[in-house]
């Protein structure tokens, strides 16, 4: 076991601004994920970090001791170069759906594991299970069967992986922790590294519908998982993109994956496409894969190829009718003009309001649920005409919704401009 150590006494450190040592961060992960350390205690623990931060030698410590709580997985076997991306989480971030089977059709292996919602972001498994016959759930031999034979897998992480953040993660949630950097980066990047990708591009958002609401902010959170993960061997960049206003015109899990079929389809909204293909360029660029063009591979069809493969290989029917929502109402405009701004943070908690989304771990969430924009930020509309279109099997759920929807949209007569790119910045 090695040297004995109290959990009060570890709080009590970082509680007074200490710095932890690395037989103390060992101690205590590893005794909070054998249940030795009790979560009252961790929580205390996650405030005081909370309140008083972490050095850079802190969290790259408390990451390794996440990934050595539990098994890592072995992509070594494989002939392809492994490269993976995570976001951050966002409004209408359905991007993960066509990226997957995009950066495949390349020639990239891409082991996407994946989670569910959690409050106002959505769950990209929740959103593939709208799909009929879709199974989110696969062993590791599978996995690796699905990444040699079609390229591209999007699954649940399995339990073995860092086994300690799963734990701190829903204390977090409900201790209002969440929004630590030292915390989220050490999250993210241990299961990541245990995921065992040779390679990993971060999507940070910013913005009022992210984590991080402003660019300090993110850059911050993106140097830090950057070095977390290059200190770990893994090839890693980041993105940071623009989360002020949703992603797309859909809120919501089967209307988001109507939404990822038209990119795949060549079409779909300048955001998501203009996203996806970056995020996939850098992907390539990570394994190696430079002077081809991302963007028709979208417009021939072969990435829909590749998606339809996919879908499936893990059971799903990918020319199946989506489910639709039994009621639906709108809101319309007050007045005549250009929409300039959107709450992303808003809109994502209407769509919540309407059932896409969960309010603890393992709640069931209604795959219609949710919001159609009917227009984007910059585009003109007539008073009368409908700004969102309102999705849910449960009617009574719709005031909640329309309340929370009340001033998350400014319109002016004058301003005729459309969203910038949603890329704000790079770091590597």
């Amino acid at each position: 076991m090695g040297q004995r150590f109290d959990a009060v006494d570890v709080i009590r450190t970082k509680r007074d601004g200490g710095e932890l040592s690395l037989e103390q961060i060992n101690w205590v992960i590893g005794a909070y994920a054998r249940g030795d350390v009790a979560d009252e205690q961790m929580s205390a623990l996650a405030m005081a970090i909370y309140l008083r931060g972490m050095t850079k030698t802190e969290i790259r410590q408390w990451t390794r001791a996440m990934v050595n709580s539990g098994e890592r997985m072995d992509f070594s076997s494989l002939s392809q170069h492994t490269v993976d991306k995570h976001s951050t989480g966002g409004v209408g971030d359905k991007i993960t759906l066509p990226l997957v089977p995009l950066v495949a059709t390349f020639g990239v292996a891409v082991p996407q594991l994946s989670g569910r919602g959690l409050g106002h972001t959505g769950g990209t498994l929740d959103k593939l299970e709208s799909i009929p016959g879709w199974n989110a759930s696969l062993t590791n031999d599978e996995v690796l069967a699905q990444l040699r034979d079609v390229g591209g897998v999007i699954c649940a992480a399995g339990s073995g992986l860092a086994p300690a953040d799963k734990k701190l993660y829903a204390l977090r949630d409900v201790t209002g922790t969440v929004d630590s950097i030292p915390l989220i980066a050490s999250s993210i990047m241990s299961k990541k590294i245990a995921e065992g990708t040779s390679s990993l591009v971060l999507d940070v958002k910013v913005g009022s519908g992210a984590f991080m609401r402003s660019i300090p902010d993110a850059q911050k959170l993106a140097k830090t998982m950057v070095e977390l993960g290059t200190t770990a061997g893994v090839t890693t960049r980041a993105l940071l993109t623009d989360m002020s206003a949703p992603l797309g015109y859909t809120v919501g899990n089967a209307l988001e994956v109507r939404e990822a079929v038209e990119v795949l389809a060549g079409g779909g909204p300048r955001d998501v496409v203009e996203l996806t293909v970056g995020l996939a360029t850098e992907m390539l660029e990570c394994a190696g894969v430079t002077g081809v063009d991302v963007g028709a591979a979208l417009k021939d069809g072969r990435a829909m190829d590749t998606w339809k493969t996919m879908i499936r290989a893990q059971g799903g029917d990918p020319d199946a009718a989506l489910p639709v929502a039994k009621e639906k109402t709108y809101i319309r405009a007050e007045k005549s003009g250009y929409i300039t701004e959107m709450d992303a943070l808003r809109v994502g908690y209407a769509s919540w309001r309407l059932g896409a989304g969960r309010a603890y771990q393992g709640a069931p969430i209604m795959a219609t649920a949710g919001i159609e924009i009917n227009k984007g930020v910059g585009e003109a509309i007539e008073a009368g005409e409908p700004l969102f279109t309102l999705h849910t099997d449960e009617p009574e759920r719709f005031e909640r919704a329309i309340d929370m929807l009340d001033g998350s949209t400014t319109i002016d007569a004058n301003a005729a401009q459309s969203r910038a790119s949603v890329i704000l910045d790079r770091v590597r």
